[in-house]
């Protein structure tokens, strides 16, 4: 089995290894931070980054569409890095990765980044929701505060936990943060960082790497 699945809030959610939440009751993949362009970005800045993250990122959700059972896509933000992230061959490819998905419900939660670069060309069909976006039980934000009414499911803090070894050895990886509260998704895009978190007592934390999500 590929996914780890969690009871959360009444609902059972999959954890899967390549950095999504799959929610079998609403057949929706959700992700957060995905980041399309940030690389493009970069070099525009004259900065020797990767090429390619662009197409490995959507090759990673084509697969994970092709998986799971989907009506919908939930982006938690921050789709486009900025502005510059709309060079023709980035647009090109997003029409592309788009046409395979053309009858797929495709929902985006502005973040930080999209307010900056725009919503996407609505020739994509995208739809462009502000924060927060009820899905009961949970409100699917992109900035990781409290709601008054429901729990929340969001993004942006690119979550990641350092493994410690006796010998001085450390291993950063991605992880979900579970809380009843505020619950975070690690960021997908493959051009992202991460930051270490420190849960909370109640919270439960799960790692994702090596093809596979286990509890901490």
């Amino acid at each position: 089995m590929t996914h780890h699945p969690i009871e959360h809030c009444g609902e059972t959610l999959w954890l899967l290894p390549d950095k999504a939440l799959y929610w079998p009751a609403r057949k929706a993949l959700l992700v957060a931070d995905v980041h399309i362009g940030k690389a493009a970005s970069f070099r525009a800045l004259h900065q020797p980054v990767p090429r390619g993250t662009t197409a490995e990122t959507l090759a990673r959700l084509d697969t994970l569409l092709a998986e799971h059972d989907c009506d919908q896509l939930v982006i938690l933000g921050d789709f486009l890095h900025a502005r510059s992230a709309r060079a023709p061959a980035t647009l090109a490819r997003l029409y592309a990765w788009r046409e395979r998905h053309e009858k797929l419900r495709i929902v985006l939660i502005r973040g930080n980044h999209d307010r900056n670069a725009g919503d996407p060309p609505a020739s994509l069909h995208i739809e462009v929701k502000d924060e927060p976006w009820v899905m009961e039980p949970f409100a699917l934000q992109h900035e990781a505060h409290p709601h008054l009414t429901y729990p929340v499911l969001a993004g942006h803090v690119h979550p990641v936990f350092v493994l410690r070894s006796k010998a001085r050895q450390r291993l950063r990886l991605p992880c979900f943060l579970m809380d009843d509260h505020v619950s975070l998704l690690p960021a997908f895009g493959e051009f992202t960082g991460g930051w270490k978190i420190t849960p909370a007592k109640g919270s439960r934390v799960y790692l994702a790497g090596a093809g596979r999500v286990w509890p901490l």
